[in-house]
C-alpha cells in the first residue's frame, strides 16, 4: 500500500490515478425526481431523474443514506429512512443517467452532489436504486400536485376526454359515456381497447371528474364499429388505418390521479410496422356522476345513506370539490393531519364525496386551519377504499399535530358547461361587474342580465363560483356606474333565491315569468368577487367554561336598556328599582379562514352610540338566543360590534387591528376577537324564563353583511337545564344545522353554572 501527499490537489491526482475526475451533472438545477414502483406509499419507491426529457434511474453503486436523504428532501419529506438496491422496486426502463452519486448530505438537491455524469455507467437496470423517505412533508412543502410528477415527456399527454357516440349520450350534461380520446402533442388521438381494463376506466372518470366507472356494452358498440368500418365512405375508416390516429395500449393500476401515471405505449414496439390497434376498435368508457352532478331524475347507481354521506366534508374551498378535509367522529367533526398526506389518500376523499380522483394534496393548511379536534393522521389508502374510513390511520394526537398541519384537497369535478353561461361585464377588473346570465327565452339561448331583488350574498357566492372566481366578497344591487354588454341589459332573471350551494344560478329558485320591480338599468345585480375570504368561527369551550348567572340591579342597565339588550318586560319595570338575570359568558371569535375580517362599512359610516360612548362598525355583530327543544325562541339577546378588534393572535403573528384612538377594526387571519363575559350585552335576559330544557345558541355575523368562506360554521349550540335558580350547559359545539338534534339529544357530563348577586354599590 502507497500513499500520496494529502497537499496534493484531487483532479492531478486522479490523473495521475488514470480515472476521470467525478463530475456534477449539467444543467441540474431544475431537475426533477420521482419515486416509482408497486407500493402506494408515496414516499417510497424506484428513485428515477428526469433529464433531456426523459425519466431514467440512478444505479446504486456507492449509493446509501446520505445520498437518499439529499433525494428525500428534494422530493419534499423531511429525510430518509434507508434506500434499496438491487431493483427492489422494479427494474426502470430506458437510460441508467446517474451512477456512482456522492453526496455529502446537507446538499439541497442531488445536483449538487457528485457522480460520474449525464448516462455514465456500467450498471443494469437490475441495480436500480430505491429510497424510503420519512413520511412527514417539510414545512415549506404545500401540496402534491398531478403535475409535480409530470415532467415534459409525461406532459405530451395533456388531456382526456369523452367523445359520445349513442345519441342520448351527446343529449347529457356532462358527458358520461363514450370512446375515450386523450390529447397527446397538441393532438387528439383515440385508445386502441385492446387490453383496456376497468382499472383503466377507472383512472379516466376520476380524471373527468366522476367517483365511479360502470359496465358498457360492448358487443353494441362493436356492432357500431363494425358498420361504420364496412361504410366505404366513412371518414373513421381511413384514420384507423393511421397510427397516429391510436394510442396503442395503456395499463393501469386503477389508483393513478392521472393517466399519465400509467404504463403507457403510444405506438407498437419500435422496428416492427404493424397497425397499432389491428382488429380492435376504440375503447368506450361509461362513469357514474356523483349525486350533485346528476340530472334531476336521475336514480343513484347504489343505496346512498344519509349518513355515509355526512362523514367527511370539505370546508373554506374558493371552488367546488375543494377545501380543507375534515371527518365525523364520535358526533364531532375534526381535521385529518398532513403527515403522509398524499394523492392517493387525497383521490379516496374526493370519490367518496361524489367528485373524481384528487388534482393536488395540500399540506399546511393552505385552505384554512380549524377549530377543535384533529381527528386522523398518517392516512395509508391504497386507492381501492370506498371511504377515508376504511383506510389504516393514527389518532390526530399521536405524533404532536397542530391546526397549521391541516391536510386539504382539489378534486376533479366534472363539466358542466355552467362556467359558459355566465359572465361580467363593465366592471374595473375580470373579477367584478354587472352580471350577465344565458337563459332560454322563448325556446332561444338569450343573454340578461339579473334583477337585484332579493339579490344577497348568497346569490353572489354561487355567481362568483359559477365564474370560477372563487368567493363573493360584496353582492352589489346598484350598478349604475357599470355598463353592461350593449344587446344583454334586458332582465332575464328575476327572483333569484340560493341556498349557497349550488353549481348554477340557473339552479336557484326564480321567477318564472320574469318580474323586476325596479325594471332593467341601474339595479342589475352585480358581484365583487375574491379568492379569499375570512372565516369566523365561535370558541364553544370557553362558553361553556365561562357562563354563570348574574341578577343585576336595573341602576347599573340603564345604557343596556337604550341599546335593546334587554327582554321588553324590562321596559315596563319601575326603574331604578328591581333587576333582571342575565345569563353571561364570555365569546372568542377566531378567523380561521384566509383573508382578514372587516366590516362592510368604513369609519366614516360608524354609528355613535353616546351612553356606553363607542362606534358600532356592525350594528348586529352576534345573535343571542335561548330556544326550547322544538326551536321557538324564549330569550334573545344581540351583540354589536362596538370594537372589532385582534384581542389575541398566536406566536409570532402581528396584531392589526385595534380600537383605540378610532383605530381601524377587523380580525386577522389566525387572530381572535374576545368579548367579555363582563362588557354590557354580552348575556342573554332569561327574567321572564321558566324553567326547563333549553338550547342556547350564538350566531356569528347573523344577517351575513360580511363574505364568509363558510357560513355553515358561524353558529354555536350548547344543550341548558334551567331549574329557577340554576343552569347547567353542556354539549356547546360548532353547530351542524344536519346533526344538531342528534348531538344535543345526547347528555354527556355537564357543567353548573351557579347564580351570582352583584350589589348595586
Amino acid at each position: 500500500m502507497w500513499f500520496l501527499p494529502a497537499t496534493l490537489p484531487l483532479l492531478p491526482l486522479l490523473l495521475l490515478l488514470g480515472q476521470a475526475p467525478p463530475s456534477r451533472p449539467q444543467s441540474l438545477g431544475t431537475m426533477k425526481l420521482r419515486l416509482v414502483g408497486p407500493s402506494s406509499k408515496p414516499e417510497e419507491g424506484r428513485l428515477e431523474v428526469l433529464h433531456q426529457g426523459q425519466w431514467g434511474t440512478v444505479c446504486d453503486d456507492d449509493f446509501a443514506l446520505q445520498e437518499a436523504t439529499v433525494a428525500c428532501r428534494q422530493l419534499g419529506f423531511e429525510g430518509a429512512l434507508t434506500w434499496a438496491h438491487s431493483a427492489k422496486y422494479g427494474s426502470g426502463e430506458g437510460p441508467i443517467w446517474l451512477d456512482n452519486v456522492h453526496c455529502v448530505g446537507t446538499e439541497s438537491s442531488l445536483d449538487q452532489c457528485r457522480s460520474n455524469g449525464w448516462g455514465v455507467s456500467d450498471c443494469t437496470h437490475s441495480e436500480d436504486v430505491g429510497v424510503v423517505c420519512h413520511p412527514q412533508r417539510q414545512r415549506g412543502y404545500i401540496s402534491e400536485r398531478v403535475s409535480n410528477a409530470l415532467g415534459p415527456q409525461d406532459r405530451r399527454l395533456e388531456e382526456v376526454r369523452l367523445k359520445p357516440i349513442l345519441a342520448s349520450a351527446k343529449r347529457q350534461s356532462p358527458v358520461t359515456e363514450g370512446a375515450v380520446e386523450v390529447k397527446y402533442e397538441g393532438h387528439w388521438r383515440q385508445v386502441c381497447d385492446q387490453g383496456w381494463t376497468r382499472n383503466n376506466s377507472r383512472v379516466v372518470c376520476g380524471m373527468l371528474g366522476f367517483p365511479s366507472e360502470a359496465p358498457v356494452d360492448s358487443h353494441y358498440y362493436r356492432k357500431v364499429w363494425d358498420s361504420k368500418m364496412k361504410d366505404p365512405n366513412s371518414r373513421l375508416k381511413s384514420l384507423t388505418k393511421k397510427n397516429s390516429f391510436w394510442i396503442h395500449r395503456v395499463n393501469c393500476l386503477g389508483t393513478e390521479p392521472h393517466m399519465a401515471n400509467c404504463q403507457l405505449q403510444v405506438a407498437p414496439a419500435q422496428g416492427k410496422l404493424r397497425p397499432a390497434c389491428p382488429g380492435g376498435m376504440h375503447a368506450v368508457v361509461s362513469c357514474v356522476a356523483g349525486p350533485r352532478f346528476r340530472p334531476p331524475k336521475a336514480k343513484p347507481g347504489r343505496k346512498e345513506s344519509r349518513a355515509e354521506e355526512m362523514k367527511v366534508r370539505l370546508r373554506s374551498g374558493a371552488q367546488v370539490g375543494e377545501g380543507r378535509v375534515e371527518v365525523l367522529l364520535n358526533r364531532q367533526w375534526g381535521t385529518v393531519c398532513d403527515h403522509g398526506w398524499n394523492l392517493i389518500s387525497a383521490s379516496v376523499v374526493c370519490r367518496q364525496l361524489g367528485f373524481g380522483s384528487a388534482r393536488e394534496a395540500l399540506f399546511g393548511a393552505q385552505l384554512g386551519q380549524a377549530l377543535g379536534p384533529i381527528h386522523l393522521s398518517e392516512v395509508r389508502c391504497r386507492g381501492y377504499e370506498r371511504t377515508l374510513s376504511d383506510c389504516p390511520s393514527l389518532e390526530g394526537s399521536q405524533n404532536g399535530c397542530q391546526h397549521d398541519n391541516d391536510a386539504a384537497v382539489r378534486c376533479n369535478i366534472p363539466n358542466m358547461g355552467f362556467q359558459d353561461q355566465v359572465r361580467l361585464a363593465g366592471g374595473r377588473s375580470p373579477e367584478e361587474g354587472v352580471v350577465e346570465v344565458q337563459v332560454e327565452v322563448n325556446g332561444i339561448q338569450r343573454w340578461g342580465a339579473v334583477c337585484s331583488d332579493h339579490w344577497g350574498l348568497s346569490e353572489a357566492m354561487v355567481a362568483c363560483r359559477q365564474l370560477g372566481l372563487g368567493f363573493a366578497s360584496h353582492a352589489i344591487k346598484d350598478t349604475w356606474y357599470w355598463q353592461g354588454t350593449p344587446g344583454a341589459r334586458e332582465v332575464v332573471m328575476s327572483g333569484v333565491r340560493c341556498s349557497g350551494t349550488e353549481l348554477a344560478l340557473q339552479q336557484c329558485q326564480r321567477h318564472g315569468p320574469v318580474h323586476c320591480s325596479h325594471g332593467t338599468g341601474r339595479f342589475s345585480a352585480g358581484v365583487s368577487c375574491t379568492d379569499s375570504a375570512p372565516d369566523l368561527v365561535m370558541n364553544a369551550q370557553l362558553v361553556q367554561e365561562t357562563a354563570y348567572l348574574e341578577d343585576r340591579p336595573l341602576s347599573l342597565l340603564y345604557c343596556a336598556h337604550e341599546e335593546n339588550c334587554l327582554s321588553q318586560s324590562a321596559d315596563r319595570m319601575d326603574w331604578p328599582y328591581g333587576h333582571r338575570r342575565l345569563l353571561r359568558f364570555s365569546s372568542q371569535i377566531h378567523n380561521l379562514g384566509r383573508a382578514d375580517f372587516r366590516p362592510k362599512m368604513g369609519r366614516h359610516s360608524w354609528i355613535w352610540h353616546q351612553c356606553h360612548r363607542h362606534y358600532h362598525s356592525i350594528e348586529v355583530f352576534t345573535h343571542y338566543d335561548l330556544l326550547t327543544l322544538n326551536g321557538s325562541k324564549v330569550a334573545e339577546g344581540h351583540k354589536a360590534s362596538f370594537c372589532l378588534e385582534d384581542t389575541d393572535c398566536p406566536r409570532g403573528m402581528q396584531k392589526r387591528y385595534a380600537c383605540a384612538n378610532f383605530g381601524e377594526q377587523g380580525v386577522t387571519v389566525g387572530c381572535w376577537d374576545t368579548y367579555r363575559h363582563d362588557i354590557d350585552c354580552q348575556w342573554v335576559d332569561i327574567t321572564d324564563v321558566s324553567p326547563g330544557d333549553y338550547i342556547f345558541q350564538v350566531v356569528v355575523n347573523p344577517k351575513f353583511e360580511v363574505a364568509e368562506s363558510d357560513f355553515s360554521n358561524n353558529m354555536m349550540r350548547c344543550r341548558c337545564k334551567y331549574d329557577g335558580q340554576r343552569v347547567w350547559l353542556h354539549n356547546c359545539h360548532t353547530a351542524n344545522m344536519q346533526l344538531d338534534t342528534l348531538v344535543l339529544l345526547s347528555t354527556p357530563n355537564h357543567c353548573e353554572l351557579r347564580l351570582s348577586k352583584q350589589s348595586a354599590f
